[in-house]
């Protein structure tokens, strides 16, 4: 027999799904506030285009990468290959009371973000064709395996007991680690700083990003229960503790609170608590909110003073973030976390963070090896200093 299909539940996955494909405007905003006006619409287009790449990609292939019949670190591409068996009643194997296709849509949303998420790190500096082939070889190559190992039933990851309510491991980190590779890969041709924007348009992305994250850890409860409850309120305290965290350091470090900064905080408390999101409770969200954002904030120093051009700070905010955030939800965690006197999912966590950094790490460079081959991702110094919204959309002013 079918199972039943729950009317509130699927109309809550619904508008979750539209929370979450609303981040990714609020993450262009977040990002093209942050970079000089000249490259401001190539820097938004990056992650607007991820819309379009990778739901077509997902249907066609992606999901059933994902979530289709377990392959060992992969999903079978023939399982749901262009969305078919994908079936607008319940898959009890994933979500018992939506449509299976309500699930893949939902799914979808994450996938979008990913790759858009690693634009951060080399912003002003890659050619927008470049940017495809890499959205495509991360989406497949490495979103998809983690993704599976981390959600999907037969996962490795998820039989070992992993936890990762909303993404902190599948999302964050990989996008945070890939960062990191094509920053230190990807060189800038010229000025080697970048002079920020409009701080205005990084308080409206942030503003976008905090309301559509309530659909990113509220709707992967996948249902309209306690659990979603749980995941709203911890989701709002650990960014709000994080946004005034990250001001106070300003405080400290410059002598003044920073409207950008407190965005930055903001952003790294949702990062943080996205794995943990419906397995721990409002008061561990607050200190998670408070521990992950004085981290993230030592790691940022420190990259300023280092050699690797991560431009928007994405290894440190999200790379950082989903790392605090995975073994905070295996200390936190109100089943087998450690302050309920087990330390073996604390093992588990660290094991996992390490096999999917290592991964993410060598695969990106694999990718990036690959892409050379094919074209020159780096912009020229005159292109540049032209900028790219003119020389690679042709729609901005020299």
């Amino acid at each position: 027999m079918a199972a039943a299909i729950s009317s509130g539940d699927t109309a809550w996955l619904l508008v979750a799904s539209g929370l979450v494909l609303l981040m990714t405007p609020g993450l262009a905003l977040f990002y093209g506030g942050m970079v000089s006006k000249r490259n401001l619409l190539s820097t938004m287009f990056q992650s607007f285009i991820s819309m379009a790449v990778i739901s077509v990609l997902w249907v066609l292939v992606g999901f059933s990468l994902a979530f289709g019949d377990s392959l060992g670190v992969i999903g079978s591409p023939l399982t749901y290959f262009a969305f078919q068996n994908v079936s607008y009643t319940a898959n009890p194997a994933f979500a018992a009371t939506i449509p299976f296709a309500l699930f893949a849509l939902f799914q979808m949303k994450f996938a979008i973000i990913t790759p858009a998420l690693i634009t951060g790190a080399f912003s002003e500096r890659i050619r927008f064709k470049a940017y495809l082939y890499f959205a495509i070889f991360f989406s497949l190559f490495i979103y998809c395996p983690v993704a599976h190992w981390t959600w999907h039933p037969d996962g490795f990851l998820r039989k070992w007991g992993v936890l990762d309510f909303a993404g902190g491991t599948v999302v964050h980190i990989t996008a945070g680690v890939a960062a990191l590779a094509a920053a230190m890969m990807l060189k800038r041709k010229g000025e080697s700083q970048h002079s920020t924007g409009q701080i205005p348009l990084v308080l409206m992305g942030t503003g976008l990003l905090w309301f559509g994250w309530f659909g990113f850890n509220g709707g992967s409860s996948l249902a309209a229960n306690a659990q979603a409850v749980q995941a709203f309120l911890t989701t709002n305290t650990a960014s709000a503790a994080a946004m005034l965290t990250w001001v106070f350091m300003d405080w400290k470090y410059r002598g003044k609170p920073s409207a950008m900064g407190a965005c930055i905080g903001a952003v790294v408390g949702l990062v943080a608590i996205t794995p943990a999101a419906g397995y721990v409770s409002v008061i561990s969200s607050l200190i998670i909110g408070v521990i992950t954002p004085v981290i993230s904030y030592y790691v940022v120093r420190w990259r300023t003073r280092a050699s690797i051009d991560d431009t928007l700070d994405v290894f440190p905010c999200h790379g950082v973030g989903g790392m605090v955030g995975m073994i905070a939800t295996a200390i936190f965690a109100q089943e087998g976390g450690l302050i309920t006197g087990s330390w073996k999912l604390l093992g588990l966590h660290v094991a996992g963070l390490l096999i999917v950094t290592v991964f993410t790490f060598v695969m990106t460079c694999v990718g990036i090896w690959l892409i050379r081959l094919i074209t020159e991702p780096e912009i020229s110094r005159e292109v540049g200093s032209l900028g790219l919204d003119f020389h690679q959309l042709d729609e901005g002013v020299p």
